[in-house]
């Protein structure tokens, strides 16, 4: 099954700013603005962001594959079992008569085996609500404040528990 799935967040900053976030995904210390690592699986990765570090957040497993620096940085997945792409975060220039900078990421895969109804059983609503929030951090960190929060449907909320149970109750779990 091919799965392409974007989220777009037009920020008010100059894409400079907005990139700056981009390239300090997974920079310990909680210096990373841009993904949810407080109440997601943080984002970790064996060296700093650039081609060639491996790692993830909790089971999705990736490797950097491509990275230009306050632009785009792309992830081919390395697991779970039967997912084959890439999810990647680009900062894009506004569209005309707009102000700003566009903040996409964009996971697209084909589904094989057990992945064909995991996906959008289980991950997809997962994925959606993660994404969503760093979208929220990241204009929170560029306007101060988020115009319409994220918010978690009830069966996202029923998969974090039940997440969170079997990572032993570990909230970013």
């Amino acid at each position: 099954m091919g799965v392409y799935n974007v989220h777009e967040r037009l920020l008010p900053v100059a894409a400079h700013r907005v990139g700056a976030l981009l390239d300090g995904l997974a920079r310990p210390g909680g210096e990373d603005r841009l993904w949810p690592h407080r109440s997601w699986p943080a984002m970790a990765f064996d060296r700093p962001l650039g081609v060639g570090a491996a790692g993830g957040h909790g089971p999705v497993r990736y490797t950097v594959v491509a990275h230009v620096p306050a632009l785009w940085v792309r992830f081919a997945f390395d697991g779970p079992r039967g997912f084959h792409g890439f999810h990647e975060y680009a900062v894009l220039p506004a569209g005309t008569g707009e102000s700003g900078a566009a903040l996409r990421h964009t996971l697209a895969m084909r589904t094989t085996g057990p992945a064909r109804l995991t996906w959008p059983l289980v991950w997809r609503p997962l994925h959606d609500a993660l994404i969503e929030e760093s979208l929220d951090r990241a204009e929170r960190a560029c306007a101060g404040a988020v115009a319409r929060p994220a918010r978690r449907g009830p069966y996202t909320r029923l998969l974090r528990a039940l997440a969170r149970r079997l990572a032993g109750g570990n909230p970013g779990g």
